[in-house]
């Protein structure tokens, strides 16, 4: 079994398809915020997050404002930061990202940018 066999995510309103489409290729369940509750707020995504046990990937900055300013519980957050331009190769950047750090990833807040990733453990259940 592989370290990335158990993982699921729930795509943000925000997460663009092109993120999602190869995360489902690859296998890995992928809930959409966009196809199944489209306009609920930011607190029940990341409650219905939590609740399901997924990562949440996302490109709207408020979700790091709930998880440090106001200590919302998660099971990790995957934040995209990424200009319209450099887009292309986000895709490609989120699957290694997966397929290379796993389980490691939960519970962690991760800001992927196209010159750096930063995994952050947070100290919140």
């Amino acid at each position: 079994m592989s370290e990335t066999s158990g993982l699921t995510f729930l795509a943000d309103e925000s997460c663009d398809f092109s993120i999602v489409r190869p995360l489902r290729q690859n296998g890995f369940d992928v809930k959409s915020i966009a196809e199944e509750s489209p306009g609920i707020t930011d607190s029940d995504v990341i409650e219905m997050a939590k609740r399901e046990g997924r990562i949440l990937i996302t490109e709207d900055k408020d979700f790091g404002e709930l998880v440090y300013a106001h200590q919302r519980p998660h099971g990790g957050v995957i934040f995209i930061r990424y200009p319209s331009y450099a887009k292309k190769s986000i895709a490609d950047v989120i699957d290694h990202l997966v397929k290379t750090k796993g389980e490691a990833l939960i519970g962690c807040f991760v800001v992927v940018s196209p010159k750096r990733i930063r995994i952050l453990k947070t100290d919140i259940p």
